[in-house]
Protein backbone atom coordinates (compact mmCIF):
# COMPACT_ATOMS: atom_id res chain seq x y z
CA UNK A 1 0.00 0.00 0.00
CA UNK A 2 1.35 3.35 -1.36
CA UNK A 3 0.61 6.64 0.69
CA UNK A 4 0.27 9.43 -0.29
CA UNK A 5 0.57 12.61 1.93
CA UNK A 6 -0.24 15.94 0.92
CA UNK A 7 -0.02 18.27 4.22
CA UNK A 8 3.08 20.23 5.27
CA UNK A 9 4.89 18.77 7.85
CA UNK A 10 8.00 17.96 9.94
CA UNK A 11 9.95 15.42 8.89
CA UNK A 12 10.57 14.36 12.29
CA UNK A 13 9.11 13.64 15.45
CA UNK A 14 11.36 14.05 18.77
CA UNK A 15 12.40 10.39 18.61
CA UNK A 16 13.92 11.26 15.47
CA UNK A 17 11.29 8.95 13.85
CA UNK A 18 9.19 9.64 10.39
CA UNK A 19 6.14 10.67 11.18
CA UNK A 20 4.48 9.91 8.24
CA UNK A 21 6.46 8.00 5.91
CA UNK A 22 5.39 8.33 1.96
CA UNK A 23 5.48 9.70 -1.23
CA UNK A 24 4.51 12.76 -2.47
CA UNK A 25 4.74 15.17 -5.20
CA UNK A 26 5.80 18.08 -3.62
CA UNK A 27 8.56 18.67 -0.83
CA UNK A 28 6.00 18.93 1.77
CA UNK A 29 8.05 17.36 4.40
CA UNK A 30 10.27 20.17 6.46
CA UNK A 31 13.86 18.63 6.99
CA UNK A 32 14.23 19.54 10.72
CA UNK A 33 18.04 18.08 11.43
CA UNK A 34 17.56 19.35 14.64
CA UNK A 35 15.35 16.38 15.39
CA UNK A 36 18.11 13.68 13.99
CA UNK A 37 18.72 10.82 16.59
CA UNK A 38 22.23 9.76 15.25
CA UNK A 39 25.99 10.65 15.58
CA UNK A 40 26.83 13.47 13.05
CA UNK A 41 29.03 11.14 10.95
CA UNK A 42 26.03 8.99 9.95
CA UNK A 43 24.15 11.85 8.30
CA UNK A 44 24.27 12.00 4.29
CA UNK A 45 23.67 15.37 2.56
CA UNK A 46 24.06 15.81 -1.39
CA UNK A 47 23.02 17.28 -4.88
CA UNK A 48 23.45 15.66 -7.90
CA UNK A 49 22.71 17.28 -11.54
CA UNK A 50 22.33 15.65 -14.83
CA UNK A 51 21.68 17.34 -17.97
CA UNK A 52 21.38 15.56 -20.96
CA UNK A 53 20.93 16.23 -24.60
CA UNK A 54 20.62 13.09 -27.22
CA UNK A 55 24.92 13.67 -28.04
CA UNK A 56 26.01 14.24 -24.50
CA UNK A 57 25.94 14.90 -20.97
CA UNK A 58 27.05 16.30 -17.78
CA UNK A 59 26.86 15.75 -14.07
CA UNK A 60 27.77 17.59 -11.24
CA UNK A 61 27.99 16.58 -7.44
CA UNK A 62 27.89 17.85 -4.07
CA UNK A 63 27.99 15.18 -1.22
CA UNK A 64 28.65 15.74 2.47
CA UNK A 65 28.46 12.18 3.66
CA UNK A 66 29.94 13.35 7.28
CA UNK A 67 33.64 11.49 7.14
CA UNK A 68 33.95 12.14 3.20
CA UNK A 69 33.19 15.15 1.14
CA UNK A 70 32.76 14.29 -2.64
CA UNK A 71 32.40 17.05 -4.94
CA UNK A 72 32.28 15.35 -8.39
CA UNK A 73 32.53 15.87 -12.42
CA UNK A 74 31.69 13.76 -15.16
CA UNK A 75 31.37 14.60 -18.86
CA UNK A 76 29.96 11.51 -20.96
CA UNK A 77 29.82 11.69 -25.16
CA UNK A 78 27.51 9.52 -26.54
CA UNK A 79 28.96 9.84 -30.05
CA UNK A 80 32.57 8.18 -29.41
CA UNK A 81 31.41 6.97 -26.61
CA UNK A 82 33.55 8.69 -23.91
CA UNK A 83 33.35 9.55 -19.89
CA UNK A 84 35.42 11.91 -18.80
CA UNK A 85 34.94 12.39 -14.44
CA UNK A 86 37.31 13.52 -11.87
CA UNK A 87 36.57 13.80 -8.56
CA UNK A 88 37.68 15.40 -5.22
CA UNK A 89 37.90 13.86 -1.81
CA UNK A 90 37.93 15.94 1.44
CA UNK A 91 37.95 14.86 4.96
CA UNK A 92 35.23 15.08 7.57
CA UNK A 93 32.97 17.94 6.25
CA UNK A 94 30.35 16.65 8.55
CA UNK A 95 27.91 19.44 8.00
CA UNK A 96 30.49 21.93 6.84
CA UNK A 97 28.95 22.21 3.13
CA UNK A 98 25.88 23.46 4.66
CA UNK A 99 23.88 22.52 2.15
CA UNK A 100 20.23 23.66 1.75
CA UNK A 101 17.54 22.36 4.19
CA UNK A 102 15.01 22.46 0.60
CA UNK A 103 15.90 21.48 -2.78
CA UNK A 104 13.74 24.76 -3.63
CA UNK A 105 16.09 27.37 -2.73
CA UNK A 106 19.68 28.04 -1.26
CA UNK A 107 23.63 28.11 -2.34
CA UNK A 108 24.92 24.65 -2.61
CA UNK A 109 28.89 24.89 -3.23
CA UNK A 110 32.41 23.77 -2.43
CA UNK A 111 35.52 26.47 -3.49
CA UNK A 112 38.49 25.10 -3.49
CA UNK A 113 41.95 25.11 -5.29
CA UNK A 114 40.87 21.90 -7.23
CA UNK A 115 37.75 22.83 -8.05
CA UNK A 116 35.04 25.60 -7.36
CA UNK A 117 31.35 25.22 -8.14
CA UNK A 118 28.70 27.12 -7.09
CA UNK A 119 24.55 25.93 -7.53
CA UNK A 120 22.35 29.17 -6.93
CA UNK A 121 18.52 27.87 -6.24
CA UNK A 122 16.19 31.26 -6.76
CA UNK A 123 12.77 31.59 -8.43
CA UNK A 124 12.95 28.28 -9.97
CA UNK A 125 15.80 28.72 -11.77
CA UNK A 126 18.87 26.87 -10.97
CA UNK A 127 22.35 28.76 -11.82
CA UNK A 128 25.15 26.29 -12.28
CA UNK A 129 28.67 28.01 -12.53
CA UNK A 130 31.63 25.65 -12.47
CA UNK A 131 35.24 25.90 -12.62
CA UNK A 132 37.73 22.33 -12.92
CA UNK A 133 41.68 23.52 -13.81
CA UNK A 134 43.21 20.74 -15.69
CA UNK A 135 40.22 18.76 -16.55
CA UNK A 136 40.94 16.75 -18.85
CA UNK A 137 44.91 16.23 -20.35
CA UNK A 138 45.66 19.44 -18.80
CA UNK A 139 42.30 21.67 -20.70
CA UNK A 140 40.19 23.44 -17.80
CA UNK A 141 36.40 22.93 -17.69
CA UNK A 142 33.97 25.35 -17.25
CA UNK A 143 30.42 25.56 -16.92
CA UNK A 144 27.55 28.01 -16.78
CA UNK A 145 24.37 26.83 -17.03
CA UNK A 146 20.52 27.85 -16.14
CA UNK A 147 18.13 25.35 -15.19
CA UNK A 148 14.44 26.31 -14.99
CA UNK A 149 11.88 24.61 -13.39
CA UNK A 150 8.98 24.27 -15.84
CA UNK A 151 6.44 22.13 -13.39
CA UNK A 152 5.17 22.16 -10.08
CA UNK A 153 5.26 18.14 -9.86
CA UNK A 154 8.28 15.76 -8.51
CA UNK A 155 8.81 12.79 -7.16
CA UNK A 156 9.61 13.06 -3.18
CA UNK A 157 9.89 10.38 -0.88
CA UNK A 158 10.82 9.52 3.04
CA UNK A 159 11.31 6.56 4.21
CA UNK A 160 12.90 4.65 7.32
CA UNK A 161 14.57 1.84 7.60
CA UNK A 162 13.07 -1.31 9.03
CA UNK A 163 15.95 -2.28 10.93
CA UNK A 164 17.13 1.02 12.81
CA UNK A 165 13.83 3.42 12.56
CA UNK A 166 16.18 6.16 13.32
CA UNK A 167 18.05 6.14 10.27
CA UNK A 168 16.05 7.93 7.01
CA UNK A 169 16.06 8.39 2.77
CA UNK A 170 14.63 12.25 2.06
CA UNK A 171 14.85 12.59 -1.74
CA UNK A 172 13.28 14.42 -4.32
CA UNK A 173 14.15 13.52 -7.93
CA UNK A 174 13.13 16.44 -10.16
CA UNK A 175 12.85 15.73 -13.69
CA UNK A 176 12.72 17.43 -17.05
CA UNK A 177 14.24 20.84 -15.79
CA UNK A 178 14.67 23.19 -18.94
CA UNK A 179 18.88 23.11 -19.21
CA UNK A 180 20.60 26.02 -20.96
CA UNK A 181 24.12 27.11 -21.35
CA UNK A 182 27.62 25.62 -22.01
CA UNK A 183 29.99 23.48 -20.81
CA UNK A 184 33.96 23.93 -22.03
CA UNK A 185 37.00 21.53 -22.07
CA UNK A 186 40.02 23.32 -23.62
CA UNK A 187 38.64 24.49 -27.13
CA UNK A 188 35.49 21.57 -26.80
CA UNK A 189 31.95 23.55 -26.83
CA UNK A 190 29.16 21.20 -25.32
CA UNK A 191 26.31 23.73 -25.47
CA UNK A 192 22.56 22.89 -24.04
CA UNK A 193 19.07 24.29 -25.41
CA UNK A 194 16.28 24.74 -23.17
CA UNK A 195 13.82 23.58 -26.24
CA UNK A 196 15.47 19.99 -26.07
CA UNK A 197 17.55 19.61 -23.15
CA UNK A 198 17.02 18.66 -19.69
CA UNK A 199 18.25 18.09 -16.36
CA UNK A 200 17.05 15.87 -13.48
CA UNK A 201 18.10 17.47 -9.92
CA UNK A 202 18.70 14.17 -7.30
CA UNK A 203 18.00 15.81 -3.86
CA UNK A 204 19.14 13.54 -0.80
CA UNK A 205 19.13 14.34 2.58
CA UNK A 206 19.29 11.84 5.60
CA UNK A 207 20.78 9.14 7.89
CA UNK A 208 21.82 5.72 6.34
CA UNK A 209 22.52 2.45 7.93
CA UNK A 210 26.36 1.22 6.95
CA UNK A 211 25.83 -1.32 3.69
CA UNK A 212 22.82 -0.82 1.10
CA UNK A 213 23.18 -1.58 -2.66
CA UNK A 214 20.57 0.28 -4.72
CA UNK A 215 19.09 0.58 -7.68
CA UNK A 216 18.22 3.73 -9.76
CA UNK A 217 17.15 4.71 -13.46
CA UNK A 218 16.65 8.68 -14.22
CA UNK A 219 16.26 10.04 -17.92
CA UNK A 220 14.55 13.17 -19.03
CA UNK A 221 13.92 14.14 -22.54
CA UNK A 222 11.22 14.60 -25.52
CA UNK A 223 8.58 11.58 -26.62
CA UNK A 224 5.91 12.76 -28.95
CA UNK A 225 7.18 16.55 -28.66
CA UNK A 226 6.00 16.64 -25.00
CA UNK A 227 8.67 16.39 -21.89
CA UNK A 228 9.22 12.92 -20.44
CA UNK A 229 11.39 11.28 -17.81
CA UNK A 230 11.66 8.12 -15.72
CA UNK A 231 12.92 7.64 -12.07
CA UNK A 232 13.13 4.22 -10.90
CA UNK A 233 14.92 2.96 -7.92
CA UNK A 234 14.88 0.38 -5.24
CA UNK A 235 16.94 -1.42 -3.07
CA UNK A 236 17.11 0.12 0.30
CA UNK A 237 15.27 1.39 3.13
CA UNK A 238 11.62 0.19 3.99
CA UNK A 239 9.35 0.85 1.13
CA UNK A 240 6.49 -0.69 2.23
CA UNK A 241 5.03 3.14 2.76
CA UNK A 242 5.92 3.84 -1.23
CA UNK A 243 7.95 3.40 -4.08
CA UNK A 244 10.04 6.00 -5.92
CA UNK A 245 9.11 4.84 -9.22
CA UNK A 246 7.21 6.63 -11.59
CA UNK A 247 6.96 8.35 -14.74
CA UNK A 248 6.68 12.09 -15.23
CA UNK A 249 4.95 13.10 -18.68
CA UNK A 250 4.16 16.48 -19.85
CA UNK A 251 4.36 18.13 -16.15
CA UNK A 252 2.37 15.56 -14.73
CA UNK A 253 3.76 12.83 -12.33
CA UNK A 254 2.41 8.98 -12.86
CA UNK A 255 2.93 6.78 -10.00
CA UNK A 256 4.02 3.32 -10.54
CA UNK A 257 4.34 0.43 -8.17
CA UNK A 258 7.60 -1.80 -8.69
CA UNK A 259 10.14 -1.59 -11.34
CA UNK A 260 12.72 -3.94 -11.67
CA UNK A 261 16.23 -4.26 -13.36
CA UNK A 262 16.98 -7.51 -15.07
CA UNK A 263 20.81 -7.46 -15.57
CA UNK A 264 22.17 -9.80 -17.53
CA UNK A 265 25.01 -12.40 -15.87
CA UNK A 266 28.19 -14.68 -17.37
CA UNK A 267 28.71 -18.48 -16.00
CA UNK A 268 30.05 -17.31 -13.11
CA UNK A 269 27.12 -15.18 -12.18
CA UNK A 270 28.78 -12.13 -12.83
CA UNK A 271 26.76 -8.82 -13.82
CA UNK A 272 27.13 -7.93 -17.70
CA UNK A 273 26.75 -4.74 -17.31
CA UNK A 274 27.63 -3.96 -21.20
CA UNK A 275 25.00 -5.93 -22.36
CA UNK A 276 21.32 -5.25 -23.11
CA UNK A 277 19.37 -5.32 -19.85
CA UNK A 278 15.22 -5.68 -19.66
CA UNK A 279 13.22 -3.25 -17.81
CA UNK A 280 9.82 -4.41 -16.14
CA UNK A 281 7.60 -3.63 -13.38
CA UNK A 282 4.87 -5.52 -10.97
CA UNK A 283 2.19 -4.03 -12.17
CA UNK A 284 3.07 -4.41 -16.36
CA UNK A 285 3.34 -0.64 -16.79
CA UNK A 286 6.66 -0.63 -17.69
CA UNK A 287 8.24 -3.25 -20.18
CA UNK A 288 11.16 -2.22 -22.62
CA UNK A 289 15.05 -3.16 -23.17
CA UNK A 290 18.05 -1.23 -22.07
CA UNK A 291 21.34 -0.91 -24.38
CA UNK A 292 24.13 0.34 -22.88
CA UNK A 293 26.39 2.64 -24.34
CA UNK A 294 28.99 3.70 -21.40
CA UNK A 295 29.05 1.88 -17.86
CA UNK A 296 30.77 4.77 -16.04
CA UNK A 297 32.16 2.29 -13.73
CA UNK A 298 33.88 3.76 -10.17
CA UNK A 299 35.51 1.84 -7.29
CA UNK A 300 36.35 3.28 -4.37
CA UNK A 301 37.96 1.64 -1.29
CA UNK A 302 39.15 3.52 1.76
CA UNK A 303 38.59 0.32 4.10
CA UNK A 304 35.96 2.19 6.53
CA UNK A 305 34.39 3.35 2.98
CA UNK A 306 33.72 1.59 0.00
CA UNK A 307 32.27 2.27 -2.86
CA UNK A 308 30.95 0.25 -5.83
CA UNK A 309 29.60 1.97 -8.51
CA UNK A 310 28.39 1.09 -11.78
CA UNK A 311 26.51 4.18 -13.84
CA UNK A 312 25.22 2.92 -17.11
CA UNK A 313 24.21 5.50 -20.06
CA UNK A 314 22.12 4.14 -22.76
CA UNK A 315 18.93 3.86 -24.40
CA UNK A 316 15.49 2.40 -23.35
CA UNK A 317 13.23 1.23 -25.86
CA UNK A 318 9.72 0.17 -24.64
CA UNK A 319 5.97 0.86 -24.02
CA UNK A 320 5.11 2.57 -20.38
CA UNK A 321 1.45 3.41 -19.24
CA UNK A 322 0.39 6.38 -17.92
CA UNK A 323 -2.31 6.20 -14.76
CA UNK A 324 -4.97 6.94 -17.36
CA UNK A 325 -4.08 3.68 -18.98
CA UNK A 326 -2.44 5.49 -22.65
CA UNK A 327 -0.18 3.81 -23.32
CA UNK A 328 3.17 5.45 -24.83
CA UNK A 329 5.82 3.95 -26.94
CA UNK A 330 9.58 4.79 -26.43
CA UNK A 331 12.05 4.01 -28.68
CA UNK A 332 16.10 5.26 -28.46
CA UNK A 333 15.61 7.08 -25.23
CA UNK A 334 18.72 8.36 -23.74
CA UNK A 335 18.84 7.83 -19.47
CA UNK A 336 21.32 6.56 -17.07
CA UNK A 337 20.25 3.05 -14.75
CA UNK A 338 22.86 2.09 -12.31
CA UNK A 339 23.99 -0.33 -9.48
CA UNK A 340 25.35 1.13 -6.70
CA UNK A 341 26.70 -0.30 -3.30
CA UNK A 342 28.01 1.53 -0.57
CA UNK A 343 29.56 1.17 2.57
CA UNK A 344 29.59 4.27 4.39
Amino acid sequence: MQTIITEQQDLLNSKGLIENPGFAFTPVWRYNKENIQAPKWRIKEWDYYLINSKDYAVAFTISDLAYLGMISVSVLDFRVPSNRTQTVLTAFPMGKFNLPATPDAGISQYIGKDVQIKVNVKDGKRHIRCHYPKFDQGKDLDADLILEDQYEESMVIATPWKEKPTCFYYNQKNNCIAAEGTVTIGDEVFTFSKDTDFAVLDWGRGVWTYDNTWYWGTGSGLVYGKTFGINWGYGFSDRSSASENVIFYDGKVHKLSEVFFHIPKNDKGEYMFEEQWKITSDDNRVNGIFEPIIDRYANTDLKVIISTQHQVFGKFTGTVILDNSEAITVKDFICALEMVRNKY
